[in-house]
C-alpha cells in the first residue's frame, strides 16, 4: 500500500517535491500538493499519512511523529513570512491574518504580545478572495508574500524578528506522520529529500514556479534552512512553550 504524502505547494518545498518525484521512493508514495492548512487537515483527518505541516499543528495530532531530519526553517530572514503594513509596528491597530498557516498566525500573535508589545485586533483574511489595502497591516506567507511585500511601506520578517526575540532559529514546518512507519522507509524518505536539496538547480529548471531563476535560487539557498538541527529543535520547543495554551500535547522526536 502506498504511503500518502502531502507537500506544500510553495516555492520553499520545491526541492523536496523534486526529490520525492525523482528518487526510487516515488514508487512507494502517493504525493499530492496542498496549502499548509490543507496538508495539516489531511494529516489530522487521516486522508494522508505523512505531510510537511505547520509546526503549530503537530502537537494537535493524535499520533504526531516528526519523522525527518529536514524541515522548513530559518536562521536569518526567511523572506516569505512577513508582516506587511502601511504603518510602523507601534502604530498598527489591526492585523489581517493569512490563515493558510497556523504557525505563522501563532508566531504573529506571540511577537505582538511578547516582542513588539502591541495589542492589535486580529482579523482573518483570505488572499484569493479579497483586495489588499496597502495602508493596512497583513500577515502574508509563502509566494504571495514574496510577490507583494514591495508594495507596502513597512515589512517585518517574522523569522528575523523571532531570532531577535529569542536568539534561536525558527521552524515553520516539519515532515510529520500520523502513524508508525518503518525505519527503512524513513531512511529512504530522508534520502529522497536530501537528493532534492542537493539538486536545487535541477528542481528549479524542471518544476514550474512563478519566480525568476536567480530570485528563486537565492531564496532556497540563503533564506530557507532545511536541516532540523539541535538549535532548530530548541527554537521549536521554545515556540511551543510560548504557545502553550493552544498546544496541549507533547511530541516525540524521530519515533
Amino acid at each position: 500500500m502506498l504511503v500518502r504524502v502531502s507537500a506544500i505547494s510553495y516555492l520553499n518545498t520545491l526541492p523536496f517535491v523534486y526529490g520525492l518525484t525523482n528518487h526510487p521512493v516515488s514508487e512507494k508514495i502517493e504525493l499530492k500538493l496542498a496549502t499548509p492548512e490543507e496538508a495539516a487537515r489531511s494529516l489530522i483527518d487521516g486522508t494522508s499519512d505523512v505531510g510537511i505541516v505547520p509546526s503549530a499543528v503537530i502537537p494537535q495530532l493524535k499520533y504526531g511523529r516528526i519523522i525527518s531530519k529536514y524541515c522548513i526553517g530559518a536562521v536569518t530572514d526567511v523572506a516569505s513570512v512577513l508582516l506587511c503594513s502601511g504603518k510602523p509596528i507601534g502604530e498598527i491597530e489591526r492585523i489581517y491574518l493569512d490563515t493558510e498557516s497556523m504557525t505563522s498566525v501563532m508566531l504573529t500573535r506571540i511577537l505582538c504580545r511578547k516582542h513588539w508589545k502591541i495589542d492589535p485586533e486580529f482579523a482573518k483574511f483570505k488572499f484569493s478572495e479579497g483586495e489588499i489595502d496597502f495602508n493596512a497591516a497583513y500577515l502574508l506567507i509563502g509566494d504571495k508574500a514574496m510577490h507583494n511585500s514591495h508594495k507596502f511601506r513597512y515589512c517585518y520578517d517574522l523569522a528575523a524578528e523571532w531570532i531577535k526575540f529569542k536568539n534561536l532559529p525558527f521552524v515553520f514546518a516539519c515532515w510529520t506522520a500520523n502513524k508508525k512507519l518503518s525505519s527503512a522507509f524513513r531512511e529512504e524518505f530522508d534520502d529522497a529529500l536530501l537528493f532534492g536539496l542537493n539538486n536545487i538547480d535541477k528542481a528549479l529548471k524542471s518544476i514550474p514556479n512563478s519566480f525568476e531563476y536567480e530570485t528563486a535560487y537565492n531564496y532556497l539557498t540563503q533564506n530557507i534552512s532545511y536541516t532540523l538541527d539541535p538549535d532548530k529543535r530548541a527554537g521549536l520547543s521554545e515556540f511551543w512553550c510560548l504557545a502553550l495554551d493552544e498546544l496541549k500535547s507533547k511530541v516525540r522526536w524521530f519515533g
